[in-house]
């Protein structure tokens, strides 16, 4: 007899097309992030005290079963910051003013 589990993916796309994590403002890339970059769930939950434990190792999980999808939307989000940091820049200039 086999027995299916389905597990719902604590993750929920805002208004904005952002994915966060577990309800929480966290972005799905800073929690990935943080985890290519060493941190364990443990760890990342000390650092966004906002997570649930289980939501970490959820979406840690997800992001290692679809790492092509989850690349492909986290390289499109930076690139859509850099574009959003570069228009800031071009439009407001910040030279001199710590003058």
């Amino acid at each position: 007899m086999a027995v299916e589990i389905t597990e719902i993916i604590p993750l929920m796309t805002d208004e904005y097309g952002v994915i966060r994590v577990g309800g929480t403002r966290v972005p799905l890339e800073t929690v990935v992030s943080s985890f290519e970059q060493g941190a364990t769930a443990e760890q990342i939950v000390y650092q966004f005290p906002a997570l649930k434990l289980a939501d970490v190792y959820a979406v840690i999980s997800y992001y290692l079963n679809h790492r092509k999808e989850m690349e492909l939307y986290i390289k499109k989000v930076q690139t859509e910051e850099q574009r959003a940091q570069r228009f800031v820049d071009d439009k407001f200039d910040q030279r001199g003013i710590r003058d």
